[in-house]
């Protein structure tokens, strides 16, 4: 059985991201681009490899999690995306598109039987992942 390998983001929907995100910045001192924030980590059994989790609101009116009634979306790091995918669809789970690959690596999208998208991702670097 492939697994995740941890959290590779964290994504909400917001009445207006970039006002949110400047919140988030000016209170907690999140350090914010357009496409939120990236908290790098060091991996517990490798401390010399590290990884990141993204942070990031979207618009509220966006597509991308599915359902407009789904408030957020977890993007799951995993090892061997394809094998994993494989064996998801055997297992009867809902598939949403196909596996894309860019330059960040490769990713996948499922639905949980209570309807919540999440998004898999196998990083580009992954000999870089602690967790592989």
């Amino acid at each position: 059985m492939r697994k995740v390998t941890g959290i590779g983001g964290v994504f909400f929907r917001a009445n207006d991201p970039g006002s949110l995100m400047a919140w988030y910045r000016d209170h907690l001192g999140i350090d914010v681009s357009a496409y939120g924030s990236s908290f790098k980590w060091v991996g517990s059994e490798s401390p010399k490899k590290s990884g990141y989790t993204v942070w990031c609101p979207f618009n509220e009116d966006t597509e991308y999690f599915g359902s407009m009634n789904k408030q957020f979306m977890i993007n799951y790091r995993v090892a061997d995306l394809p094998a994993l995918m494989d064996e998801l669809r055997e297992g009867g789970v809902e598939i949403v598109g196909e596996l894309e690959e860019h330059e960040n690596g490769k990713f996948a999208w499922i639905c949980d039987p209570e309807g919540n998208k999440l998004e898999l991702w196998e990083p580009a670097d992954a000999d870089k992942d602690p967790y592989l």
